[in-house]
Formats: structure tokens, C-alpha cells, sequence
């Protein structure tokens, strides 16, 4: 198959004061050598070194900008309302691409057409700056075994979807800080998108001290609570009466311990605790809903 019929992809980068990164980003992007990429780098004003390193690539960028923002996700927004790719996707300025993982998405795009909306993710090698450790990722078993509406297994930097998908979905909710793309992945999926999980790693998803989603805190948590709120209110509703009302059931000894889930009191951030740090499922909740 030729490079002239790989389809066009549209990659936006939101930043702001993430100098110490960026270069990496922008240079893992256009690295990759993919014929017909359009790259878009949305910088909400930053204050640091940012401006100067966008600056040293802008010959190779599509558009670029730095001007304030109304935070990352209006930042995203505004990128996808200048894409014009056939697949689009948002790599974070702290993160960044693997060699080939363009014209592998190019490609995969390139053989499975569909006019229906899609989205393909891969796996992802995380790697922590401060403790200097790697961790790598099966999105396929997760795929297989999780549910999207009730634990994002999709790891950001490593998805990509077409532009018919994001027309059926719409863009990022904007009042959201950290559970902006998990929310979106669950309206696709309810819009119908078909979700395609590969086994290649595509993308290094950096933790680092200032890591947005590692220093989110409670914050972090509301929103996630919130997500739980919108998406189940009837099982947030179930499992929290059951809780309260049968307290024999061994949660303890299945779950977490009785202390932790006292000092938890809104039942969205129960639901939150029960299910994504101890990976239980719906059938386990309603399993213990009946004893």
C-alpha cells in the first residue's frame, strides 16, 4: 500500500509552563517522519520557556498558538476545531510518541476503513521520573475483562480515533480537570464507536512530580465520584444502601477495610473505592448485594 492513500492525522498538543518537557513531545511527533501529519500545538500563555521551544519547530507545525485558556480541555477543543485528519488524537506535552506508532495507526486505519466511528488504543510504557522505574500495560485484557463506563483501562496518549467519531461524540466537557478524556471514551461508547484494542506499545506516559493526574488529590477524586454519579446513579444508589443496611456482609475482608469505607461518606466515592482500587465487578457487587 502506498504512503499517498495513508489517511491524514491530526495530532493536537495542549501546554502550559511545561518547558522542562515539551521539546521531548514535539520531537516524538515529528519524528516520526508520517507523510501526511498535521500538527497542532495549543499553549495556553505560558510563562516559561515553552514559547521559545515552540518556536524552534514552528516551520514544521501546522498552527500553533499561545494565548490563555479556559484550562486543558478548551485548550484540546479548541486544537480539534482546526484538525482536518481523517484520525485524530491528543498527545499531553508531558508525554510522548514511540518510533512508528503514526504510520502503524496510519496503517491499521488504512486497512480496516469503516464509516463507522472507532477508536483504536494500544499499550503504553509508564515511566516514573523520581523512582526511575518502567511499567508496561495489557489494554487488550482489560479490553476483554473491564468495563469502559466503570474503569478508563484506555490509556490516553495511546488512542486514536477518526474524525467521523469525534462528529458523533462532540468535543471534551470542559468543566472537567482529570476525568475529561474518561468521560468522552464513555459517551463514544454509548454513541456506539467501536473500540479496537492493539497489542503494540505506541506512547511513554511520564509520572513525575508535578503530574497532573498524581497531585489531583481530592479533587481528582470528586470528579471521578462525579463521572460515577452521572453514568450509575441507580448501582452508586444499590450499593450504598446495601452497605449501610447489612453490614454483616464480610466487606471487610473482600473489599477494603471497614475503617477506610467509614471515612467515606458521599456513595459515588464509595462506588469509586469499592470498584477501581480493588478491580471488583458489577456481578461481585450484586453477589454481595444478595447475601
Amino acid at each position: 500500500m502506498t504512503n499517498q492513500a495513508l489517511p491524514r492525522i491530526s495530532i493536537i498538543t495542549p501546554s502550559y509552563n511545561q518547558g522542562v518537557f515539551l521539546e521531548d513531545t514535539i520531537r516524538s511527533v515529528l519524528g516520526q517522519g508520517y507523510p501526511h501529519l498535521e500538527y497542532i500545538v495549543m499553549d495556553g500563555g505560558s510563562t516559561d520557556n515553552s514559547v521559545d521551544i515552540i518556536k524552534k519547530y514552528e516551520a514544521q507545525l501546522t498552527h500553533w498558538e499561545s494565548a490563555r485558556d479556559n484550562g486543558q480541555a478548551h485548550a484540546i477543543n479548541k486544537g480539534f476545531a482546526k484538525a482536518t485528519g481523517d484520525v485524530v488524537a491528543w498527545l499531553n506535552s508531558d508525554d510522548m510518541y514511540l518510533p512508528g506508532t503514526l504510520d502503524f495507526i496510519g496503517r491499521y486505519y488504512q486497512e480496516h476503513a469503516t464509516d463507522r466511528a472507532s477508536i483504536v488504543f494500544g499499550n503504553c510504557v509508564h515511566v516514573n521520573d523520581k523512582e526511575l522505574q518502567a511499567r508496561g500495560s495489557n489494554v487488550r485484557q482489560m479490553h476483554e475483562t473491564r468495563n469502559i463506563e466503570l474503569l478508563d483501562y484506555i490509556i490516553q496518549p495511546s488512542s486514536f480515533w477518526t474524525m467521523n467519531t469525534l462528529d458523533a461524540v462532540g468535543t471534551l466537557h470542559e468543566q472537567y480537570t482529570y476525568g475529561f478524556d474518561w468521560e468522552w471514551f464513555i459517551r463514544a461508547k454509548r454513541a456506539g464507536a467501536v473500540f479496537h484494542p492493539v497489542d503494540r506499545f505506541l506512547s511513554i506516559y511520564r509520572i513525575h512530580e508535578s503530574h497532573k493526574t498524581g497531585t489531583g488529590g481530592e479533587e481528582r477524586l470528586r470528579e471521578i465520584a462525579d463521572l460515577y454519579t452521572t453514568f450509575h446513579p441507580q448501582k452508586i444508589a444499590d450499593v450504598f444502601l446495601q452497605w449501610k443496611l447489612d453490614r454483616k456482609v464480610d466487606v471487610t475482608r473482600r473489599l477494603l477495610s471497614v475503617s477506610k469505607l467509614d471515612t467515606i461518606i458521599d456513595p459515588s466515592r464509595l462506588l469509586y473505592s469499592l470498584y477501581f482500587r480493588t478491580k471488583v465487578s458489577w456481578q461481585e457487587f450484586d453477589d454481595i448485594r444478595r447475601m
